[in-house]
């Protein structure tokens, strides 16, 4: 599973042109899941993103997390973070899950941070083409995979 974080003023997504889903003070994370990605991938990157410490305190330093600072998150499922570009120019997609499997894992993720943040995330349609617009605070950008740990 691989997620990349980014903390935000704003955020939004559109969908054939309605506005479905507005954010500000958090964080837009687009969240790739592969076929090996399990409940324990993502249990780990919502503990991680819930916890992780990149808010300003009163110092001026990233001392504070989501839970902490209150705010929102915005997630929105994103193959293509499973893009190989290893041969050739046309990215392969092999290791992102198919959409059945992706959309049961996609639908644990928004539970399982609803329960680590104790409220309702904000999310895109999963499948859908959308429109994401952020304004990202910092700025603030964040590569997590499970896999690796990091």
């Amino acid at each position: 599973m691989r997620v990349i974080i980014q903390r935000v003023k704003k955020g939004s997504v559109d969908v054939n042109g309605a506005t479905i889903s507005v954010i500000e003070k958090g964080l837009v994370l687009f969240l790739g899941i592969e076929n090996s990605d399990t409940s324990i991938d993502v249990d780990w990157i919502c503990n991680k993103v819930s916890q992780l410490r990149i808010f300003d305190d009163e110092n001026k330093t990233m001392n504070k997390s989501l839970i902490d600072v209150g705010g929102d998150i915005l997630i929105i499922s994103q193959f293509t973070l499973h893009a190989s570009t290893k041969k050739g120019n046309r990215p392969s997609y092999i290791k992102a899950a198919n959409s059945e499997y992706a959309l049961r894992i996609y639908q644990e993720f928004l539970e399982i941070m609803k329960y680590k943040i104790n409220k309702d995330p904000f999310s895109g349609i999963f499948g859908a083409d959308m429109l994401v617009k952020i304004e990202n605070d910092g700025p603030v950008t964040i590569f997590i995979d499970s896999k690796n740990k990091e």
